[in-house]
């Protein structure tokens, strides 16, 4: 598939994630000034969290496919560890809000109303992010793209609030169980400050240059090992930026061969890196060995 292709996929699946969105907010607002119910409050929160996440995942797919050029040498794609970052904040502020308006409510709990209304809502949401994920899931597999399969996650974890709030309601108009509600929030802010630090840990990992995961690590040097007509390697240096993984290494190559058969080995296994990591960036050094077995 051409980058274009996969660059309007990608953008398909990012504006699908911001409709759904869109719709999403407004009928959980909705909602939730019927029924006042915090667990509805916490999956509006979630869907709103959930809008500004999307439109950030849709700005940084459409930037991340702009080719290098002589400001950014190494593409870029840092935008998205960037989003990220400032997103995993959002999500961490909403969290902490949502926490404390639930022990304050489970202290001194009040009546929820409408609750049929709410639940209705609930179901529309349950049903339009199946949808998305299923088109999300479907994009990532053909593309690649870890922003789009991200997003995909991000929403199925969503289904864990918003069929919370089901239950909720659900509670409160069959047996008049209020409290539920706030347990529910509660339970809904943990999730969310925990979502918080893993997104913000692995952008601010990605800005700080730190190494590709060891599993990635491992697969590189399997490849590189298992290789022909290689007798050995060395300073094999990963850095994680966005979707993309850059990796440099040096390669040890008979001295007494070919420039050109040389070249050849290292072209060989930079395609076969490539296949390893999909969509990552190989640098490969090449270091002649002489009779004695030396590097030189």
């Amino acid at each position: 598939m051409d980058s274009r292709k996969k660059t309007r996929l990608n953008v398909s699946a990012g504006i699908a994630s911001v409709a759904v969105a869109l719709v999403l907010v407004a009928a959980k607002s909705w909602a939730w000034a019927e029924t006042g119910a915090l667990s509805v409050a916490a999956s509006l929160v979630d869907s709103a969290l959930d809008l500004v996440v999307s439109i950030a995942n849709l700005a940084a797919i459409l930037y991340a496919a702009k080719p290098a050029d002589e400001d950014h040498r190494f593409g870029h794609n840092s935008i998205e560890d960037i989003a990220a970052l400032a997103q995993a904040v959002m999500v961490a502020t909403a969290g902490v809000a949502l926490g404390w308006r639930g022990v304050e409510r489970l202290l001194s709990p009040q009546p929820l109303a409408a609750e049929s209304a709410g639940i209705a809502v609930m179901v529309l949401s349950v049903a339009l992010t199946g949808v998305l994920v299923w088109w999300q899931r479907r994009v990532a597999r053909q593309t690649g793209s870890k922003v789009v399969a991200a997003d995909s996650l991000h929403y199925l974890s969503d289904l864990l609030p918003t069929a919370g709030a089901i239950v909720a309601l659900g509670a409160s108009a069959l047996f008049g169980v209020v409290r539920l509600d706030s347990v529910v929030s509660l339970v809904a802010a943990v999730v969310l400050l925990r979502g918080a630090w893993k997104i913000g840990g692995s952008a601010f990992s990605a800005l700080m240059d730190r190494e590709a995961p060891a599993e990635v690590e491992r697969r590189i040097a399997g490849v590189v090992e298992n290789f022909p007509d290689i007798r050995g390697f060395h300073d094999l240096k990963t850095r994680v930026s966005g979707s993309r993984t850059f990796v440099q290494l040096h390669i040890e190559l008979d001295g007494s061969q070919p420039l050109l058969d040389a070249h050849e080995i290292g072209a060989r296994l930079r395609r076969s890196i490539l296949m390893a990591v999909p969509g990552s960036e190989v640098i490969i050094h090449m270091d002649p060995i002489g009779a004695d077995g030396v590097v030189r």
